[in-house]
């Protein structure tokens, strides 16, 4: 038998946009695409349900100090929702609850759209990640047990129809975070008389981070280390709706040892900063009008 190799990790920076497989947990995708880069530390930037599919944004060595910038970030999905049936989690992996008829037309469907978009609010669901009392509320759901939920603040700032084929309609949804696509869902079914699940979930875009330039794992597998590293972004893909600081030699060094300097006029929040094109970290306004560092690279890229 050949003795076990240990694996040997690396110091490796980057952003990797993964086309995320069906059946697979967000954590699953991560340490796969971490051990085939050799990546001492990796991390993601908000969960995609096992079923869904899609942008996957997972972040390496010091990216993972600006994985949080994009849990607030406004996400795009594509939905498909079956008409006439409704199940206990609001998707395909639910028990069946009720089954109606569908007479569903499209001017049903393009009448009801507008009623979803804009500030609307959303009961989450028993079966989500949400915590009671410490316990996940899946955990509760299991056992049987459901508890009330307060309604949360979502806001749908496009909803698109891209088809209507029988019993399945095919929406568009760029949302805020917090969003639940399945309850999004369930609650067009309920306006439009027959009730619906979520059957499948693409998730195409995140803040300014699109699919198109996401690689899947299996991609991955079948190439080597070099052709890997071409699909890795630089630390700063997860900041460029901030605004840029540049700073010269001397206040760059004051920055990066945690010191503040001079704020450009009119800049307000996070702000990257950058010395001769090289990321140094965020910063963001504070005491006397500076530009405080809030978080530092230690290998600039």
């Amino acid at each position: 038998m050949q003795p076990k190799v240990k694996k040997t990790w690396k110091q490796v920076d980057g952003v990797l946009l993964l086309d995320k497989a069906s059946g697979m947990t967000s954590n699953d995708a991560l340490q796969k695409a971490r051990r085939l880069f050799s990546a001492a530390k990796g991390g993601h930037t908000g969960t995609l349900d096992p079923m869904a599919t899609g942008l996957l944004p997972l972040c390496f060595g010091e990216a993972t100090k600006f994985s949080a910038d994009l849990l607030d970030a406004d996400k795009t999905y594509e939905a498909d929702v079956k008409l006439g049936i409704t199940t206990d989690t609001g998707d395909a992996e639910g028990q069946v609850l009720t089954n109606a008829a569908v007479t569903t037309s499209i001017a049903d469907v393009e009448r009801l759209l507008p009623r979803f978009t804009g500030p609307i609010k959303q009961i989450p669901p028993m079966h989500s990640a949400l915590k009671r009392d410490g316990r996940p509320l899946y955990e509760l759901a299991r056992q049987g047990i459901e508890v009330e939920r307060e309604a949360r603040d979502v806001t749908i700032h496009a909803l698109d129809m891209l088809g209507l084929e029988g019993d399945v309609l095919r929406l568009r949804v760029s949302c805020s975070k917090g969003t639940y696509i399945r309850v999004l869902a369930a609650d067009i079914g309920q306006v439009l008389g027959c009730g619906a699940h979520l059957t499948a979930l693409r998730r195409t875009r995140v803040g300014d981070l699109v699919l198109e330039r996401s690689v899947t794992l299996s991609q991955l597998e079948l190439q080597d280390e070099v052709q890997r590293g071409t699909h890795l972004l630089p630390v700063d893909a997860l900041l460029q709706s901030l605004p840029a600081v540049h700073l010269a030699a001397a206040e760059a060094n004051r920055f990066s040892h945690g010191n503040p300097v001079t704020l450009p006029t009119g800049l307000l929040g996070k702000i990257r900063v950058y010395a001769e094109g090289r990321l140094l970290g965020v910063g963001e306004p504070g005491p006397g009008s500076l530009l405080w560092p809030k978080r530092l690279v230690q290998l600039a890229s």
